[in-house]
C-alpha cells in the first residue's frame, strides 16, 4: 500500500502536549522550494526515517518527494 500525507507538530506550552495537524502538499512544496522547511520522510512499515531539505541531492528529492519538489532551472 502506498500513499503519503504531510503533517506538522505543534507543541502546546500550557498542556505539554504535541498536536499533529495535516498540511496540504501545495503548502509544503511552496515552503520547501523557498528553502524554509525540511521534510522528514518516515516509512511506517520499517520505521526508517530520511531528512530531506533543499541541500539534498536532486535524485533523493525526486525519489521521495516527487518531481514537483525540484527547483526549476
Amino acid at each position: 500500500m502506498m500513499g503519503s500525507y504531510y503533517t506538522k507538530d505543534f507543541e502546546k506550552e500550557k498542556k505539554n502536549i504535541v498536536k499533529v495537524r495535516e498540511v496540504k502538499e501545495e503548502t509544503v512544496r511552496k515552503f520547501f522550494l523557498q528553502g524554509d522547511c525540511e521534510v522528514l520522510v518516515v516509512f511506517e512499515d520499517t520505521g526508517k526515517e530520511i531528512l530531506i531539505d533543499d541541500f539534498s541531492p536532486e535524485e533523493e528529492i525526486k525519489k521521495y518527494l516527487g518531481p514537483k519538489f525540484l527547483k526549476k532551472r
